[in-house]
């Protein structure tokens, strides 16, 4: 089973992410593995229903790709039990705006996932956005990428981990001494 980082700590996945064929016809629902499933946006826009019907809550989880939009499950977020966005390549930032808006405008509270080409130096800046758990790049050795979450300890900008920037927080304990 592969490994996945989630609350800053390695432990065991037990989801399968779903994906497109190549010519990018979706697969059925029946054709499914057993299990938790995290599907694309698409295949949960098509198949709710039947997805719902065939599948606990605590099975089913929906993708978003770079240019989906997060209202579009903003709806549902009671019927799924985790919400990942992936990241095809590691130049495309679009999935950070992503969390933000899931987090900040529509009040997302369950998993957060990262998946796709997920790399050590992102973990940080995914984290402020509001992502908390990872699915690191096969390829790469999550043990390190653990270490990815102490090499910073102090922020200057506001995010949605600490919305105060610095000179605000430092303002605040200056007032309060």
């Amino acid at each position: 089973m592969t490994q996945i980082i989630k609350n800053r700590a390695i432990v065991e996945d037990s989801w399968t992410v779903v994906r497109a064929a190549e010519d990018g016809a979706l697969p059925a629902v029946a054709a499914l593995p057993a299990g938790k499933v995290i599907v694309p946006l698409a295949l949960w826009q098509a198949e709710r229903e039947a997805l719902v019907a065939a599948k606990s809550r605590d099975e089913l989880g929906v993708w978003l790709a770079p240019d989906s939009e997060p209202a579009d499950i903003a709806a549902d977020f009671g019927s799924v039990a985790l919400v990942a966005v992936d990241f095809p390549v590691f130049r495309d930032g679009r999935g950070y705006s992503t969390a933000r808006l899931l987090r900040e405008r529509f009040g997302y509270k369950g998993e957060l996932r990262a998946i796709g080409d997920v790399l050590r130096d992102q973990l940080l800046y995914l984290e402020r956005c509001g992502f908390d758990a990872y699915a690191v790049r096969a390829d790469k050795d999550i043990h390190d990428a653990l270490k990815a979450f102490g090499e910073f300890t102090v922020q200057y900008q506001g995010a949605y981990d600490e919305p105060s920037p610095l000179f605000r927080r430092r303002a605040a304990q200056g007032a309060a001494a």
